[in-house]
């Protein structure tokens, strides 16, 4: 269900038109249904001790529905063609606006397309085999590989063409992962001092050391996120560092012009605009800070 809305909603998370809303929620619904069904289904076999599996390790409940649960056959019937037309719609929605595009979110639609369709031919496929025997083990396979293509496209888009930021979500994650790992050692280590070298009471120990780990929180996140900046989001980094200097060179400055001409300085190298263009109001003076 979310990798078939990747479809629809790249490369800006938003909907290409709102006539696209109706099937958006229809889709959305009916995932949801079947969802929820399966779930059902499952906890039911489960409570009722009537767990059953066939030889492919699927709960022969939801695979080959009867009884009680001959309805979920018809969820079935409805729901996995759906859910193609869906997919086909999207991908030729996303075609148009392909030819519509230019520059970078051209290419980006270029990744996505080329892994959509495998991906797309690859989905229906194992709904159309389910479950085979013998040689169609063989393209049963290759069309789970298949599957993969859509997110390898996606994450060559991304990674590619900066989609997303990439670079500021890349850091933020090895920052709170490696501040994760550190007060974890740190709370661990308290923990283990204070209840096998001093000899605490456990509860004691704990209460410490959940202190001291919070305590540390902040300056821990901010070091290593200084580090990772400088690092791993190395553009991010220089463009602060040129900002803060302007910063501080602007507390300093008393002339109109020098400051007009730094800002312009500034800018083009933290941003690297195309151009850019400064007004200034009538009559405006710079004046030193008292």
């Amino acid at each position: 269900m979310l990798a078939g809305l990747s479809l629809l909603l790249f490369p800006d998370g938003r909907l290409p038109s709102r006539r696209w809303r109706p099937i958006l929620w229809a889709y959305l619904a009916l995932g949801s249904l079947w969802l929820g069904g399966a779930f059902a289904i499952s906890l039911g076999a489960v409570i009722g001790h009537h767990v059953s599996i066939d030889s492919s390790g699927g709960l022969t409940s939801l695979d080959y529905p009867g009884g009680s649960d001959a309805w979920w056959g018809a969820v079935q019937a409805v729901f996995f063609p759906a859910v193609a037309v869906c997919w086909l719609v999207w991908l030729v929605g996303q075609v148009l606006s392909y030819r519509r595009s230019s520059g970078e979110r051209r290419l980006q639609l270029k990744w996505l397309l080329s892994g959509a369709t495998v991906f797309v031919l690859a989905g229906m496929t194992l709904v159309w085999l389910n479950h085979p025997t013998g040689p169609l083990e063989v393209l049963d396979d290759a069309a789970a590989v298949g599957t993969l293509a859509l997110p390898v496209s996606i994450g060559f888009g991304i990674l590619k063409f900066r989609l997303y930021d990439i670079d500021r979500i890349v850091s933020r994650t090895l920052a709170y992962a490696t501040v994760t790992g550190l007060l974890i050692g740190v709370y661990a280590g308290l923990v283990l001092l204070a209840t096998q070298v001093f000899r605490f009471h456990n509860s004691v120990a704990v209460a410490a050391a959940t202190l001291v780990a919070a305590a540390l929180f902040n300056p821990v996140r901010r070091r290593v996120q200084h580090a990772v900046d400088r690092r791993f989001n190395r553009a991010r980094y220089d463009a602060d560092q040129t900002v803060a200097a302007f910063a501080a060179r602007l507390q300093d400055a008393v002339d109109l012009g020098t400051i007009r001409s730094d800002l312009v300085s500034t800018v083009d190298r933290a941003l690297e605009p195309a151009h850019v263009t400064v007004w200034t109001a009538p009559g405006a003076t710079a004046s030193r800070p008292g």
